[in-house]
């Protein structure tokens, strides 16, 4: 397993901070992507992300999302070009 980059970790470090007590996996699939639209050649363009949150309960799929964007501030669009985002409250 490689290590984690700088953005990741960013990435990793914003989600804990927004989602106190969540549980979460953020998964680099830029390999994947290599060649394709938006691999930008840093090697952490592609992410995906699994979180379990407490918080969620009651919220859209849409919300669960936006909150995660907001969280993650100006990286999704600009700094990675893909998040795949699962988000869910514990008992789904």
């Amino acid at each position: 397993m490689s290590e984690k980059g700088p953005v990741q970790r960013e990435m990793e470090e914003l989600l804990s901070a927004a989602f106190p007590g969540a549980s979460f996996t953020l998964s680099n699939d830029s390999a994947k992507h290599h060649g394709h639209a938006g691999d930008d050649g840093s090697g952490e363009s592609h992410f995906s992300l699994a979180i379990e949150w407490a918080g969620f309960a009651g919220q859209s799929r849409v919300a669960r999302q936006r909150a995660v964007n907001k969280a993650l501030g100006d990286m999704p669009g600009e700094r990675v070009h893909a998040l795949a985002i699962r988000a869910k409250a514990p008992g789904e």
